[in-house]
């Protein structure tokens, strides 16, 4: 647990993020009990919940011919970086090896703020185009290989304006972008076609604005009712939601019922967002879900609690032989944490934080996913 006096610094931001979340005002979708929840949460996050998860890596099917590595990393901000973060080389090199890799904006990509005193204060997220082109350089992502999901509660956190100028500055910068509508994306990654779609349960303002501009969970099962529509001659669709509750290692059962009506429809995939710490795998029939990621780019306080700090990036081998095309072959849970380094942070594997930190981590890390762990060298 932080100190005193840094408990009281948090404090005092932890009730600007629930007024945020409109805490006296039916705008947000947030339970009362999610409300109230929320501060000690982040100050402590939960391991309570059901347990007997998938370990963090497995083999399914051996790749006989070429397969396509796909890589799904957390949720991307500035708020915790004033400058562009440093990546561990293995780390960035893991990514470079990826055919596609996708991630959650959790930050409008805007030249100003509009809401100057909440983005000042941290209840509003903003990055800049330099900020996360910046980034991408960093962690060795190339943008013609990363797609992004709009499908969150901070979309909007600047306003419409804002949420049109990140759409045009996303497109601008050639980073392919999910989310929008709930229409499967297709693209092509080497010899195999992959379906994309995102949703949000989530909204920080109202339902009006998020509207014919994000799809949330409803609007996709409602689409999605007689089966999922333009998925013919897709080899893999992949569901990349932003659900379940913060702050909390294990997810609820809603967000399992869900998990399994996406399996039911036929999703292949699913690599989950929001928690902001990592959530455990699952495995439904032939469909993987991995419920969350944690972070990828601090999106809450520059100094939040080591449980927060821990992130994955899921790392997924799909089979392109003829008898098991488009099929999970094997998947990688590969953890790392996000270090303070000045005004920004150093994402380094897990296995190379030293010290007290690095075994409290490693500890935390086998508890989400039992005995089975993940390295860079494995």
């Amino acid at each position: 647990m932080p100190g005193r006096s840094r408990v009281a610094g948090y404090g005092r931001k932890l009730l600007l993020c629930l007024q945020q979340r409109n805490f006296g005002r039916r705008v947000s979708n947030y339970p009362f009990s999610y409300k109230i929840s929320w501060p000690v949460r982040f100050l402590k996050p939960s391991l309570g919940g059901a347990k007997g998860f998938m370990p963090a890596h497995g083999e399914f099917l051996p790749v006989v011919g070429k397969g396509v590595r796909l890589a799904f990393v957390g949720d991307i901000s500035a708020e915790a970086n004033r400058r562009a973060p440093i990546c561990d080389a293995d780390l960035a090199a893991l990514l470079a090896s990826a055919d596609l890799i996708v991630g959650n904006c959790e930050s409008p990509v805007v030249r100003q703020p509009s809401a100057r005193l909440g983005t000042r204060i941290g209840t509003h997220h903003a990055m800049t185009r330099e900020f996360l082109s910046a980034a991408l350089e960093a962690t060795g992502i190339a943008r013609d290989r990363l797609v992004l999901s709009l499908a969150n509660n901070h979309v909007l956190d600047q306003g419409v304006e804002g949420y049109e100028e990140t759409r045009a500055t996303l497109d601008a910068l050639g980073i392919a972008t999910v989310g929008t509508d709930t229409i499967i994306a297709r693209m092509a990654v080497g010899p195999l076609t992959i379906g994309l779609v995102a949703f949000t349960q989530w909204r920080n303002a109202g339902a009006a604005d998020f509207s014919g501009r994000v799809a949330m969970v409803e609007d996709f099962f409602a689409a999605s009712r007689g089966g999922l529509q333009g998925v013919t001659d897709i080899d893999l669709v992949c569901a990349v939601p932003h659900w379940d509750w913060e702050f909390r290692h294990f997810p609820r059962p809603q967000t399992r019922v869900w998990a399994r009506r996406l399996a039911g429809l036929g999703v292949g995939l699913v690599a989950g967002h929001h928690a902001h710490v990592v959530q455990p795998v699952e495995r439904i029939g032939e469909t993987l879900v991995a419920y969350g990621l944690g972070d990828f780019l601090g999106t809450a306080f520059v100094r939040q609690p080591w449980p927060g700090r821990i992130g994955a990036v899921l790392v997924v081998d799909v089979s392109a032989d003829h008898s098991t095309r488009g099929r999970v072959a094997s998947y990688r849970m590969v953890p790392f944490m996000r270090l303070r380094e000045g005004d920004r942070e150093h994402l380094v594997p897990l296995a190379k934080v030293a010290g007290r930190l690095g075994a409290k981590a490693r500890e935390r890390w086998a508890v989400v996913y039992g005995a089975g762990q993940s390295s860079l060298t494995n």
